[in-house]
């Protein structure tokens, strides 16, 4: 079995494959604090609720935007899984021609949605992520990752407000179904939330203008949407075309088998032959 994790600064999702299948996902906080024993309990802990063994785990694949905990889930992986893990990152083939100034620049999980929305939709793409940040990227048919922009997400603009603030209070995530409000909950939950749906729209519309000048292309430009808020966004524009929430795992699967022949070089690492 394949276990795969994508890190990201409030959640980490992670889940386990077998023959290419996904069986069970789940998501849990990130925490920078946790040793790589106790994400091992968490993680024995899930796999025995859903009836999983992790000594049928063979292969790890990690993907993050929180260096710190690199070096925690590979040390899990060699202690828990007896295997080093791959990282995506610098050297591992992903298919992308990536037209970044600066390539090893480009987050990871950027990479990781890109690989997947390519395999799952047509192309040209464009492709948002609810996240910690807001992340919007655009791939053409050629599989050229063209770029993209990054903005506040949605939860740290509410919690800015609430921070910042003297007297606003925190509010959940939910659009309150109309925008003259008459109460300060509500008027935020409706500026954070509509706000964010107005953000999405016009800069779709202007991503898909570039592209068009960019590649010249006359094919339809599909947008897929992923991360934990992306329904809720989804709600309220029409210039979504997709949401995946699995769009992540899709991509570290993918990648994982793009790069396979690495389990042989990590085991001729790990049993050198005394042979020239």
């Amino acid at each position: 079995m394949l276990l795969a994790f994508d890190v990201g600064n409030t959640n980490i999702v992670l889940g386990v494959y077998r023959e290419r299948e996904l069986l069970q996902s789940w998501r849990m906080e990130t925490n920078k604090s946790k040793s790589a024993d106790e994400y091992g309990m968490i993680i024995n802990q899930l796999f025995e609720y859903e009836g999983l063994s992790t000594h049928d785990v063979e292969e790890v694949i990690i993907s993050t935007v929180v260096p710190p905990i690199t070096y925690t889930l590979q040390h899990l992986a060699q202690k828990y899984f007896r295997t080093r893990a791959i990282v995506v990152g610098p050297g591992i083939k992903t298919g992308l021609i990536v037209k970044y100034d600066n390539p090893k620049l480009l987050g990871a999980d950027r990479i990781v949605n890109a690989v997947a929305a390519l395999h799952k939709y047509p192309a040209p793409l464009i492709i948002v992520d609810f996240g910690t940040a807001t992340t919007f990227c655009a791939v053409s048919e050629k599989s050229e990752y063209l770029g993209g922009l990054i903005a506040p997400g949605i939860k740290i603009s509410a919690d800015a407000l609430f921070e910042k603030t003297a007297k606003l209070p925190r509010v959940d995530l939910e659009a309150p179904g109309h925008v003259l409000c008459r109460n300060t909950s509500e008027g935020i939950q409706a500026g954070v939330v509509y706000g964010n749906m107005g953000l999405v729209e016009y800069i779709i519309r202007k991503m898909k203008q570039e592209v068009v000048e960019y590649t010249n292309t006359e094919r339809p430009i599909t947008v897929v949407a992923t991360g934990g808020l992306a329904t809720l966004i989804d709600s309220g524009v029409d210039c979504i075309d997709h949401v995946d929430k699995l769009l992540s795992l899709t991509g570290l699967e993918l990648i994982y088998e793009k790069n396979r022949h690495l389990k042989a070089a990590r085991k001729a690492d790990d049993n050198p032959s005394d042979s020239l």
